[in-house]
This record gives structure tokens, C-alpha cells and sequence, in this order.
């Protein structure tokens, strides 16, 4: 049965790798050892920095570099656990470059009068109706003459397909050289998005793909025949300038995928701009990204002349439907005799248990398990392609307890999560509440209209300052937890 889905499942996603569909590749280089593009997530740290050595997961010790290698590391697990379209809800706000032109959308995509091996491989992919960024940025990205565009767009709105099948329709494939050109932050990412190509493109066996990795190794005065090339951005460059195996003059198309990870990376700024100053005047330019703070913002602005804009509205995400409690306890072992009196008293479908540490996380893992819960653990040093099989063995449900640091849950969601606990509050680098941290985590809960439950952990004075701050800040009562409540949340939680 056909899906709106784009992302293949993980192991899908290998098969459609291995038969290439098709479509030409170049051999896929393997990663290099000296991490240049790798986003192992965290995975040179020393065994004794694994083990908690007062390295913790809330960004409180991390080094810059680490805290930006987050971001990466985040979008590329999105993007693996991601198995359909998410059913985005927020407005779309479209900033036309000329105000005076029609503004276009679409519900279908016969309606783009797309080349039909196009229209073949959309279908083949699962899309039967364009997605809401799709339904907008498709119209645009299509015209002639050819149109800029800056996007908000999160992962699993369909983004990576809709500039995909733009790339595909501006290519002539009688050209044997590069015409489209694609940068993404890391080595990864850039795989997950040929992938999306070579998807899409099966039906059209004369377009060809070259991944421009590090490690991707190419003989010197070679050119490339490909007519599109994925790749990061200092590869791309030396590509373009040093190795000349690209004529940026005949690039066409120029997307910049995951610009907010992009410029959070030490140099791809830099490197993608002198990219762009070396294409045409008349090259359209296409950039994404999921947020828009000011450094991002001012980056788009150099990087893409008189652009269209698509921007999403961010529905402001609510505790209403969301019960609060909290445990006083005056230890870390009286925390987790109290989670077992939760656990005791009441049936929890699933639930996500936040820790500050990755010493605590493990601990607390740990002693669940011999207490018989069936347990997931996430950590930070785990690889990223790990991480995202944990993630998938609790949304099918074969672990019922999930216990995390705030980093590895970034982003993820898993419908059927009914109680969240906090076994430790969040605060920031300088010990104050993490009020937007409390409200990502505890929103993992009573999504889709329902009803939810987050539970915290009081272990002192200070935590429960944390907690009346938090309480005054969002205007919610959070209330003790006692025995009288326990029917109200049985039916929350189960």
C-alpha cells in the first residue's frame, strides 16, 4: 500500500542502496579514520569520559566543537528513524521576491507537468499528494525563469525530496557534466540524500551521481561526467578550484541542505560561500534550513540574491493537556526506590526518563533492568546509526522504558510515550532552569490531543528551587504526588 512517505526505512533504505536503481554511481567512499567524515557521534572519547567522567550530556562540559557536532549528529538520526511524512501542523508563510506575481500552490504533483520518468519515480517513492512545504516550494522551485529560494522546513516535511526532484528537472542529460551541485554538512548526511536521488531517480537511467567526499578519490585532470554531484563543502571546493574537476560556471542548480548545521561547523561558512561566488549569475539557488536565528538568517542573505521565502509558523507548543507532579526524595537511590514505587502502583505503557548524566543514565539503566523492566538506554557516545536502532526497538515497542540525556532525545517522536519522568531536573551551564529544555522534554507526552504525564525528581533544596522556578515560569501548578492521585494518572499513563 503506498504511503506519503519519502524516507524509506532504515533497512529499505540499504536494500535501495545496494541495487542502485539504475542509476549510475561512482563507488561510494568509505569513511576515514581520522574522523574528518564521520559523524560518530562522540566516538573517540576515552573510555573513562564514556563511563561519566564529569563529562555531562546537557552541554554543561562539552567542548563548542562537541555541542555543534550535536546538531549533525541529530538531523542524520532524524533522518534514519524517520519512516513517513510527519503530519505537520504549523502555517506556512510564503515571502514572495516580487509581491505582484501569482502566488502558486499545489495539491497534486500532475499539476507541476513533471518529464513522466519524474512522475514515475515520486510514485515509486510513495508520495501520492504533495506535503505542505512541497504543496508551496514545488511551484516556485519549478518556474521559469528560474526562482531562489530560502526555506524553514523541519526533518520529514518532504523537504529533501522537493529540492531533489527540482535538481532532477533542471538536469539535461545529454550534458555529460556537472549541472546541479548539493552541499550538506557531513559525509552521512550527504549519503542519505543520494539516496533520496537515486530513489527518484530510477526511471532515469541516463542521470548520473558522484558523492564529492572526503575519500572519494579521483585521478588529477579528471573531469566529471556526472550531472550531479552531493558532497560537503570542502571537498566541493577543491573540487571546484584547486582540483578542477567541476566548472562551477555550468552549475545550474546550487542547493544548501541543513544551513543551521552548516555554519555551526568550523569553516563549511566560509567554504560555502566562496562555492557560490564562484557560479553563475544566473545558477538558482535553493537553501534549507530547519531554524532561523540571526546567524543563520545572515548567512542565507550572502549565500542566496532576491530569494522567494518559505517560512513555518510555529505553533507554540502547550502544557495544557499535560498533568505535572513531583517526588520529594533526598538521594539518588531514594529517586529510583520512588520510580519503583511509581512503577509498582500503576501500569505505564511506554515512558522516557531524562537524566543529567551519562554516569546517571547508565546507573539508572542498570538497576531498572535487574528490577525486570524492560529497558532502552541512549548515550552519547554511542554511533549515530546505533542510536537510531535503539530509538526503533522502543517505538515497536520492545523495550517499555527509555532512559536518555537531554542530547540523544532531541527531535524524536514516539506516539505511544504516556509518562515522562524527570530523574533529574534540567538546568544550563550555570545551574538555572532550562525552562525550553522542561518543555521539549515533557512535551514527548500528550501529543495528538491526548492526555499526558510528567513526573519530577526532587533531591534537594536546590532541585526544588529549579522546579518552583520552572512552575513560575510556565504558570503551571505542579503538584505533589501522592497516594489520592494515583487512579487519576493509572489512566493517564496506561
Amino acid at each position: 500500500m503506498a504511503t506519503d512517505s519519502w524516507a524509506l526505512a532504515v533497512d529499505e533504505q540499504e536494500a535501495a542502496a545496494e541495487s542502485l536503481s539504475n542509476l549510475h554511481l561512482k563507488e561510494r567512499p568509505k569513511p576515514e579514520s581520522n574522523g574528518a567524515v564521520k559523524t560518530e557521534y562522540n566516538a573517540e572519547k576515552t573510555e573513562e569520559e564514556g563511563k561519566g567522567a564529569v563529562k555531562t550530556e546537557d552541554n554543561t562540559e562539552k567542548s563548542e566543537d562537541e555541542g555543534k557536532e550535536d546538531r549533525a549528529a541529530q538531523s542524520l538520526l532524524n533522518k534514519l528513524i524517520r519512516s513517513n511524512l510527519v503530519d505537520n501542523t504549523n502555517q506556512v508563510e510564503v515571502l514572495q521576491r516580487d509581491p505582484n506575481s501569482p502566488l502558486y500552490s499545489v495539491k497534486s504533483f500532475e499539476e507541476l507537468r513533471l518529464k513522466p520518468q519524474l512522475l514515475q519515480g515520486v510514485y515509486a517513492m510513495g508520495f501520492n499528494r504533495p506535503s505542505k512545504i512541497q504543496e508551496n516550494a514545488l511551484p516556485m522551485m519549478l518556474a521559469e525563469p528560474p526562482q531562489n529560494l530560502i526555506a524553514q522546513s523541519q526533518s520529514g516535511t518532504g523537504k529533501t525530496a522537493a529540492f531533489v526532484l527540482a535538481m532532477l528537472s533542471r538536469v539535461e542529460p545529454e550534458n555529460r557534466y556537472p549541472q546541479c551541485l548539493c552541499l550538506s554538512p557531513t559525509y552521512e548526511l550527504a549519503l542519505q540524500t543520494g539516496k533520496v536521488i537515486e530513489q527518484m531517480g530510477k526511471f532515469y537511467p541516463e542521470l548520473n551521481l558522484s558523492y564529492a567526499v572526503r575519500g572519494n578519490k579521483l585521478e588529477r585532470g579528471q573531469k566529471i561526467s556526472e550531472q550531479i554531484v552531493i558532497g560537503t563543502p570542502g571537498t566541493v571546493l577543491d573540487w571546484c578550484s584547486k582540483l578542477k574537476f567541476i566548472d562551477p560556471k555550468k552549475i545550474k542548480v546550487f542547493v544548501l541542505d541543513e544551513a543551521d548545521v552548516m555554519i555551526a561547523t568550523q569553516g563549511h561558512q566560509d567554504q560555502s560561500i566562496r562555492i557560490q561566488r564562484m557560479l553563475p549569475r544566473d545558477c538558482q539557488m535553493l537553501l534549507f534550513s530547519a531554524t532561523f536565528e540571526d546567524s543563520v538568517w545572515k548567512f542565507a542573505e550572502k549565500v542566496v540574491p532576491d530569494p522567494n521565502i518559505i517560512k513555518l509558523k510555529r505553533e507554540e507548543e502547550t502544557l495544557d493537556t499535560i498533568k505535572q507532579y513531583y517526588v520529594l526524595c533526598n538521594s539518588r537511590e531514594e529517586k529510583f526506590q520512588a520510580l519503583c514505587n511509581i512503577y509498582g502502583a500503576i501500569t505505564i505503557a511506554q515512558a522516557m526518563i531524562f537524566c543529567h548524566t551519562r554516569k546517571t543514565a547508565g546507573w539508572l539503566a542498570g538497576e531498572l533492568s535487574r528490577e525486570g523492566h524492560q529497558v532502552a538506554l541512549l548515550s552519547g557516545e554511542m554511533m549515530v546509526e546505533q542510536r537510531a536502532a535503539v530509538i526503533e526497538r522502543f517505538r515497536e515497542g520492545k523495550e517499555k522504558v527509555l532512559v536518555t540525556t537531554n542530547v540523544c532525545a532531541r527531535g524524536i517522536d514516539v506516539e505511544q510515550v504516556s509518562v515522562v519522568i524527570n530523574f533529574d531536573l534540567p538546568v544550563d551551564k550555570d545551574g538555572n532552569p532550562d525552562n525550553e529544555t522542561y518543555l521539549h522534554r515533557i512535551g514527548r507526552t500528550g501529543r495528538f490531543g491526548k492526555r499526558g504525564l510528567a513526573i519530577n525528581m526532587v533531591d534537594s533544596k536546590h532541585s526544588m528551587n529549579i522546579l518552583n522556578r520552572i512552575q513560575e515560569h510556565f504558570n503551571k501548578k505542579i503538584h505533589k504526588l501522592d497516594t489520592d492521585d494515583l487512579d487519576e494518572i493509572e489512566k493517564i499513563a496506561n
